[in-house]
């Protein structure tokens, strides 16, 4: 197979309530907040699939997603479960894939569990167990952004924990 440099590799940013299923190689970027992002990734394919997922639950579907709303995207659950199909349609079991959960930090004053992050991460954390998924790595929770940059091919996630206003971590 044939190395891949840098510059072949098309790069995309990955705004809030959206999704990235990639066949080919791409460098993912986005930043979260009390957002949640999933990594999914298959070895055998190469096939890879990020989401940056703003709210935890889509209450206007009652069960399963199947068919994605105008802004499915935006939530958690609809998202994981839209790229778990993807994997599926292609023959790809879930005890294929590598999941990597992160994001879902309490940025405001109030550190609840009822927090918009702390509410992100166990939504993901519940499919994940609902799935019968493996987590391969996770970053979560506390009170700090991160920036991601997934690359689709390889599984690889870099991050980069960001500075609080006060310049503290």
């Amino acid at each position: 197979m044939r190395q891949l440099r840098r510059k072949d590799i098309e790069t995309a940013y990955l705004h809030p309530g959206e999704i990235c299923i990639c066949l080919r190689p791409r460098k993912v970027i986005t930043v979260l907040g009390s957002c949640v992002s999933i990594t999914m990734f298959n070895p055998r394919s190469q096939m890879g699939a990020i989401c940056h997922g703003t709210l935890p639950r889509c209450r206007s579907v009652k069960g399963e997603c199947l068919k994605p709303c105008i802004e499915a995207f935006k939530f958690v659950d609809c998202a994981m479960l839209h790229m778990l199909r993807a994997f599926r349609d292609r023959g790809i079991m879930n005890n294929e894939i590598e999941i990597k959960v992160f994001g879902g930090a309490d940025t405001l004053k109030s550190k609840s569990s009822n927090a918009i992050g702390s509410q992100n991460i166990r939504t993901a954390l519940d499919i994940i167990r609902k799935e019968k998924l493996g987590v391969a790595a996770a970053d979560v929770g506390d009170s700090f952004g991160r920036k991601l940059i997934f690359l689709t091919h390889t599984g690889e996630v870099f991050l980069k924990r960001l500075r609080n206003g006060n310049g503290r971590l």
